[in-house]
Formats: C-alpha cells, structure tokens, sequence
C-alpha cells in the first residue's frame, strides 16, 4: 500500500527543485504556503493521509501561476452546515480537484470516493459529475503539473509496488 510518505517523498524528489515546493505531512489541516524570498512553497496536508497529500497535490496541479502566489490559493471555506448556495459553490470548486485526485488515487491503487464535505450533503450527483470530468481529463490528456504528479506516483507503485 502506498503511503503519504512515498508520496511526499517522491514528489519532493523529482518536482521540489524545479517548482520550489514542498509536500509536507503532518498538519492538522490542509493549507497551501507560497514561497517567499529563499523560502520554497510548501503544500501542507493533514496528519499522515495520503488521500489529503493527493488531494492537495490535485489542487496545487489546477491552481495557475496567479493563485500560487496567495494562501490557500486565494479560496474561501464555507463549514458545514452550509447553505444549498454554498453547497453549490463548494462542489463547482471541487469538481475538476476531486477528479484529478480519482486519477492520483488511481495511480496509487488507492480507493476514491468523493467528498461532500457536509453530511447533510448528498453526493449522488456530484459523484457523477466528478467521474464524468474525470473521463474527460484522460480523453484530453492530463498536461501540465498534473502529469509530472501522475509519472511520479506511477514510479512509486514501480519501485515501492
């Protein structure tokens, strides 16, 4: 089984240096830190779980050159319980992370189940949207970060099987 420490370590490996961040574990919640001055960018995900370090990647992978400069790339969080706007709002920002870390997940043959983050949430269709969108990102092709990340997990599963 995959962990968060292969994960972080081998993205911290083989995209660290060229991005100037970090992957870190351990943290009581996810957030996102630009880099400053000498100091890299580090992706903090929470405690040791690596379905947060790929869904933090996920979103690191989306967010363009703009929203990496800002804390948390710049997104608000709305706690549950949330309004139905709000709820809206919350699957329309998750939808393309959520199926980016399905791929991620897959690649680390890894469970993927989506998150509502709201128990009074239903996830029926927003699980299809997320599946759909999925598809279609592998249709297209992932690009960019998000296939540097794919490549480096498939070395893991390779190399630590």
């Amino acid at each position: 089984m995959i962990t968060d420490r292969l994960i972080s370590g081998q993205f911290n490996a083989r995209l660290a240096p060229t991005y100037r961040t970090l992957l870190i574990g351990g943290a009581r919640e996810p957030l996102y830190v630009p880099g400053r001055g000498r100091a890299p960018a580090m992706i903090r995900y929470t405690q040791d779980y690596p379905r947060s370090a790929l869904h933090e990647l996920a979103h690191w992978a989306l967010a363009g050159s703009r929203r990496r400069r800002l804390v948390d790339y710049g997104y608000w969080y709305v706690p549950p319980p949330r309004s139905v706007e709000d709820q809206i709002a919350f699957f329309d920002a998750e939808l393309r992370v959520q199926a980016l870390e399905s791929l991620f997940c897959h690649a680390c043959d890894l469970d993927f189940q989506v998150s509502v983050d709201n128990l009074e949430a239903d996830p029926g269709d927003f699980a299809a949207r997320v599946a759909d969108t999925a598809e279609s990102l592998l249709r297209n092709g992932v690009k960019g970060r998000a296939e540097q990340i794919l490549r480096a997990l498939g070395e893991v599963q390779v190399t630590h099987g």
